[in-house]
């Protein structure tokens, strides 16, 4: 039987996707990186790698929380995102929400004919809540007039793992620019309040973003619930019509693709010697950062001198670095309150308090 135009369209997409490397243009979407630790209850970047989680009002923990079973289990995924209300909030400016952004050229260079109707990206995640209601997400592009596409993640049933799908158009008003800006950011979100919601909201469809119109009205089941928890791993978002097997990246990978955005740095090279109270080294990245980074340090550092032991940095006010002399490949640092100088040799930070930072996230 002869194939129809959109199925033999579809085939390809699909012989395309599972040939191809690199099809998964989301980031650390397994769940597996986590560099600045596994547990978070600030707004923003705290637990695993390149999700935002936004949140306003309450309180929420979000973890990188490891699986045993299970249907994401079963297919290799042994990570979630979850976020767990702490303390409950279901108030009109309330948000508990998970997001990706995505670079602009990434999309732009993707392969994706997002100005046509009839091409297609694909968006497909596990998902998990421990209370039973309707969830929504939205995709936001960023460049010329703002688009949104709002889509329902289905009515879950609690403590179920359900494989979300959503096959979604190119549309005549998208704008991507081929830089390293904010071109797409993926939402998956468990609570927005009705300053962010519309009851007429259409989902599947994309229109002119609007803040007070992200998705639908959601329920206060979940963010009215105590210790209510959502879990999300396995994102994957690919050109083509059809949601092929997750991309399963290793470890290695992963981390290399989430410190083009932060990296965690634990030395540095000498190179002068200084005054009395301060030391001046090199940093190079262990990744070309996607832009010049913020670059900061924490906790004691420590200067391995040859044949003399290690020199502790004596004060919380451990140094800065040269913005004029940064780049996304490395960075001068200064270091102050050191006792006795003139000898060479690494600046090194030894443990887990002890660290130099470098920050281009988007």
């Amino acid at each position: 039987m002869a194939l129809t135009d959109i199925e033999a369209g579809r085939l390809a997409d699909n012989v395309f996707n599972v040939v191809g490397a690199n099809k998964n243009l989301i980031i650390n979407g397994a769940m597996q990186v986590a560099q600045r630790g596994t547990s978070s209850t600030t707004s923003g970047y705290g637990s695993v790698d390149r999700f935002f989680v936004q949140i306003d009002g309450g309180t929420v923990t979000h973890t990188q929380t490891a699986i045993a079973s299970g249907t994401p289990y079963d297919e290799g995924f042994r990570n979630v995102l979850r976020l767990t209300n702490t303390a409950t909030a279901t108030g009109a400016s309330d948000i508990r929400n998970p997001f990706q952004y995505i670079e602009a050229q990434t999309i732009a260079n993707s392969g994706w004919n997002y100005a046509s109707s009839t091409s297609y990206v694909t968006l497909s995640f596990w998902v998990r809540s421990s209370v039973a209601q309707e969830f929504y997400g939205y995709l936001r592009s960023f460049d010329g007039t703002e688009q949104a596409y709002s889509f329902s993640l289905g009515s879950l049933s609690a403590d179920t793992w359900t494989k979300v799908t959503k096959t979604i158009p190119g549309n005549s008003n998208l704008t991507f620019d081929n830089n390293n800006g904010v071109g797409l950011q993926v939402n998956i979100s468990p609570f927005f309040g009705t300053d962010y919601t519309d009851a007429g909201n259409t989902v599947n469809t994309w229109g002119a973003f609007a803040s007070s119109s992200r998705t639908p009205d959601y329920t206060n089941t979940w963010a009215g619930t105590t210790n209510a928890t959502f879990d999300v791993t396995g994102v994957q978002l690919e050109v083509g019509s059809v949601a092929t097997p997750f991309e399963h990246r290793s470890f290695g990978d992963e981390l290399a693709r989430c410190e083009r955005y932060y990296q965690i740095i634990r030395s540095c090279d000498r190179e002068s010697y200084g005054s009395s109270t301060s030391l001046t080294g090199s940093i190079h990245y262990r990744t070309v950062m996607r832009a010049n980074p913020t670059v900061e340090v924490t906790g004691a550092l420590r200067w391995a001198r040859p044949f003399y032991g290690n020199l502790t940095q004596n004060s919380a006010n451990i140094g800065y670095y040269d913005s004029a002399s940064a780049s996304e490949y490395g960075a001068l640092c200064t270091f102050g309150n050191f006792s006795v100088f003139g000898f060479t040799g690494p600046l090194s930070l030894n443990d887990t308090t002890n660290y130099i930072t470098a920050s281009a996230e988007l």
